[in-house]
């Protein structure tokens, strides 16, 4: 069965926040994967990224980014910030579902339209609680289903020949492949094609 776009954001916000509850009781101040943000941080990175989205998509920019923030609270707990990230993902994929094929926002990798967006939301989603994961001991690898659609969508260039989660996880940096060394800068084309 294939996933609309606005349901594979919500399937990858589900599987992201039932795999990351089973870390909250873990130290969330320790550095996410390889990035410099905490885990707590890289999940407010996580909600900032989803909610701006949607809003990227409502506003439709042609030259900036929107000056809507969304964060999640400082104080609460883990599981009522995975609430926060489910919540932002809805209101993204209610978006996607809602934009018309013509609608065109801004964004500094492409122009990109309701399923671009969703794309880029479902990367954020598997690629950070892939970060998340990996510090917390969870072990985890985002669902192949999940990431093929994305891969074809705003990674043009990916090659070819291996499993759709290794290859999303190469495109975004965190991983080798083999033959292919790990990247050290990368990003995603966004364009509609």
């Amino acid at each position: 069965m294939t996933l609309s776009w606005p349901e594979l954001v919500t399937s990858a916000a589900a599987v992201s926040t039932d795999v990351l509850v089973k870390g909250a009781d873990q130290d969330w101040v320790r550095p996410a994967g390889g990035l410099d943000w905490s885990c707590r941080a890289t999940l407010d990175h996580l909600a900032l990224g989803v909610l701006g989205y949607a809003g990227l998509l409502i506003a439709r920019p042609v030259d900036r980014y929107i000056t809507l923030f969304g964060s999640l609270d400082p104080q609460a707990p883990i599981p009522a910030c995975l609430e926060g990230i489910r919540i932002a993902a809805t209101l993204l994929a209610s978006t996607v579902r809602d934009a018309a094929p013509e609608t065109r926002a801004w964004h500094p990798w492409g122009h990109s339209d309701g399923p671009g967006f969703a794309a880029m939301g479902v990367t954020e989603l598997l690629m950070h609680t892939h970060d998340i994961a990996a510090t917390l001991g969870v072990a985890w690898t985002p669902p192949d289903e999940l990431c093929a659609p994305v891969v074809e969508r705003i990674f043009p260039d990916a090659p070819t020949g291996h499993a759709p989660a290794q290859t999303l996880l190469w495109c975004t940096g965190r991983t080798a492949l083999p033959g292919l060394p790990r990247r050290r800068q990368w990003q995603w084309d966004g364009r509609v094609r």
